[in-house]
Formats: C-alpha cells, structure tokens, sequence
C-alpha cells in the first residue's frame, strides 16, 4: 500500500511513502496570467505534471490532502480553493482514494506543542530530515515537509 501525503496548495508538498521507499516533491505549479488583474499572473498547479508524479503511485494507494484554507483573506481562499480543486481532479482522474483531513491532527501527533506558522514550519522541516534524512536537500529548500510528515502519519498512525 502507498500513501500519499499532499500540503494543500501552490507552495504545498506531496510526499508519498511505498513499500520502495518514499519521494518528496514541491506541488508542480505553472503562471497564469491573472483573470482579474491587468498585468498580473497567479499560480496554479500544473494538473500535467502533478498527474505525472502520482501516475505510477496510482495503484493500491490513499491520498490525505490537507483542507484548503477558507478563512477572511478571499483571494487566498479562493486561490486554495482552485489548488485543491486541481489535486482533487488528479486524484479522481487516476483512480486514487482520498481523504480531506485537518492540518492539526498530523501536527499534534508529530509537531507536539508547536505553536504559531513560523514554529510549524520550522519544526516540520527538522522532524521531516529526521526521518527522512535522504529528503534533506529538498526539505530545506522548501524550508517544511509537510506532506512527507502527513504521509507519514497516516502510514504509520
């Protein structure tokens, strides 16, 4: 069985964790030129690569997505919204069963009495080149391991 982990967003992750080991990736974005702002560009996620990265992860396996952000700032809920909308076509494109999960169940588990966004990532970048020292590079290029670590959670919770 594989498990997909994936940080809900344009700057989000994906780490999945098979019986072959595990992969580490930062969601696969491209420009788009803004629908609403003369001159300005948005990221989406690139639906070709992303489907690229899950295909042969597509096979006896579950996805955890993380709940996009919904809170007073529109155009970031809006722009969580059309990421997570993309992850979820790809997943139901290829077959692969998910489940929308909350950020603070993983973290409570892995990340116990973390407080404050800057804190979380910080201490998710460390845990994540804990366990998965062969991610190091990535994970400090990132600057978090978040869907590597929520992978990890639901495989071995």
């Amino acid at each position: 069985m594989t498990t997909i982990g994936i940080d809900n967003g344009t700057s989000g992750t994906i780490g999945i964790i098979s019986p072959d080991g595990s992969i580490f990736e930062t969601t696969p974005t491209k420009e788009h030129l803004h629908y609403t702002k003369k001159g300005g560009f948005i990221k989406r996620v690139d639906f070709i690569k992303l489907d690229s990265i899950l295909l042969p992860h597509s096979n006896r396996s579950k996805a955890y997505i993380e709940r996009p952000y919904t809170g007073t700032f529109v155009n970031t809920a809006v722009l969580a919204g059309r990421a997570y909308e993309a992850t979820l076509t790809a997943l139901e494109s290829l077959g692969i069963p998910y489940e929308t999960i909350d950020s603070k169940t993983w973290q409570k588990a892995l990340l116990p009495g973390v407080k404050g966004s800057a804190n979380l990532k910080k201490a998710s970048k460390l845990k994540g080149i804990e366990l998965y020292p062969m991610h190091a590079k990535a994970i400090n290029q990132h600057g978090d391991a978040d869907g590597l670590l929520i992978a990890h959670y639901y495989r071995y919770r």
